[in-house]
């Protein structure tokens, strides 16, 4: 019962981020996997996401933007996964305080691509801070940026 209450909340937690969250609606973030371990996110590029005209190149901020969603993502799993009581209330409350404390994203290639995949894992999970290790990818694997979240958590 315990572990199909943690995947509905899980789930609930991706309609969050994905759904209800405008400035990702704007970005067009979908999930396209989500579980304790790993997420993983697309954006497909747009005109309004083109950071260089010259170059049709995505916007730095759109991939700061993306690693730190994926970031946030993951942490919250690993929030999930540690917890007792999933009552939409204490979900509620405990989710709130979620945010971002620190993120460094370094730039490895130009955001060259027609589709963009964020993934993230956990580096660290405590009571109060969590740090996740985020990469950005296009369509064809390579390698765009990487991220470093840390997270409040508590």
């Amino acid at each position: 019962m315990k572990e199909m209450m943690k995947k509905m909340a899980l789930s609930g937690i991706a309609t969050l981020f994905a759904e209800q969250m405008p400035f990702n609606q704007l970005l067009g973030i979908r999930v396209t996997h989500y579980d304790f371990e790993r997420v993983e996110l697309r954006i497909g590029m747009e005109g309004k996401l083109v950071g260089n005209p010259f170059h049709n190149i995505l916007h730095g901020g759109v991939t700061a933007s993306l690693l730190d969603v994926a970031g946030g993502m993951i942490v919250a799993a690993s929030c999930l996964d540690e917890l007792e009581d999933f009552s939409p209330s204490y979900l509620k409350e405990r989710f709130s305080r979620l945010g971002t404390i620190d993120l460094r994203v370094d730039y490895l290639r130009p955001g060259r691509g027609t589709e963009f995949i964020a993934t993230a894992h956990i580096i660290r999970s405590g009571s109060k801070v969590a740090v996740a290790r985020m990469e950005l990818h296009n369509e064809e694997g390579t390698h765009i940026a990487f991220g470093t979240g840390t997270y409040l958590v508590g």
